[in-house]
């Protein structure tokens, strides 16, 4: 072999060394890229799974908590979307946060009330014939009959006292039903509007709910919880409102900004 061909023959060993050694580097890279991408792959699952909810949650132990569950799931939505849109001033939110609390303690409290009076013995009614007969009457009853006219004998009538009386009496103006929703709370007047017309959306889903329950225990869990929740939930959608983003900045960018000059203005004259 002459030196030559010795020359061509390291030349071909050296890069076949090269290009092993490159090979073994890309496949390094290579699997270290694949183990990353797996990496943020099995990230993005962790993360989307801390915030999808438990579709399948365990049930409470207490009933009335699981239907209030239930129950929220329904209304929870509808009240932020109404309470979101009161964005004009926080004295509206203030009062439609005021009157949906007051409308729930309302509409259930007539509920709570009528099954703690069934809970109770039935009271016996008095014999009201055995009481007459045991009663001696020895008061004399005078009658007065008045005197009738000749000219009221005359008189036909041919129309129910009442309905004289109804046309003789003027007509009542109708009470706003808002007005009604909102006695006894004080508050803006469009928040009041707007909790009217939001409650009327999830009213009858809470009487639903409740009457569902027939043991003590749960009712009582269910009220005091879905009011202590009602108010939770306010104080979540306020802050989510109130709260802003912050743009993120630095020294230089403050400096800079504190030594740049103002722009030089432009007179245009707009007549031709």
């Amino acid at each position: 072999m002459n030196e030559k061909e010795e020359k061509i023959l390291r030349q071909s060993i050296r890069h076949l060394i090269e290009h092993v050694k490159q090979k073994k580097v890309d496949e390094k890279e290579q699997l270290k890229s694949v183990i990353r991408d797996l990496l943020q792959y099995e990230k993005k699952l962790i993360v989307k799974e801390s915030q999808t909810p438990d579709v399948d949650p365990s049930p409470n132990k207490s009933t009335g908590i699981n239907a209030l569950e239930e129950l929220l799931k329904k209304i929870i939505p509808v009240l932020e979307t109404d309470y979101k849109s009161l964005t004009t001033d926080s004295a509206q939110r203030d009062s439609f946060r005021s009157h949906i609390i007051n409308a729930v303690v309302n509409t259930l409290t007539p509920a709570r009330v009528n099954t703690d009076a069934g809970e109770g013995a039935p009271s016996e009614e008095p014999d009201v014939n055995l009481a007459l007969e045991e009663v001696e009457i020895d008061e004399e009853i005078e009658i007065t009959v008045p005197e009738i006219s000749p000219e009221d004998e005359k008189f036909i009538g041919v129309r129910p006292v009442d309905v004289e009386q109804e046309e003789e009496e003027e007509p009542e103006e109708e009470k706003d039903p808002r007005e009604e929703f909102g006695a006894g709370v004080e508050g803006d007047e469009t928040g009041r509007n707007f909790a009217y017309q939001s409650f009327k959306k999830i009213e009858s889903s809470i009487i639903d709910s409740y009457e569902l329950l027939g043991n003590d225990e749960d009712q009582e869990l269910f009220y005091d919880y879905i009011i202590a929740n009602l108010k939770l939930y306010f104080d979540k959608f306020e802050e989510e409102l109130s709260s802003a983003v912050q743009e993120p900045t630095n020294q230089a960018y403050d400096m800079a900004k504190s030594n740049q000059e103002p722009e030089q203005s432009y007179d245009i004259d707009t007549s031709m």
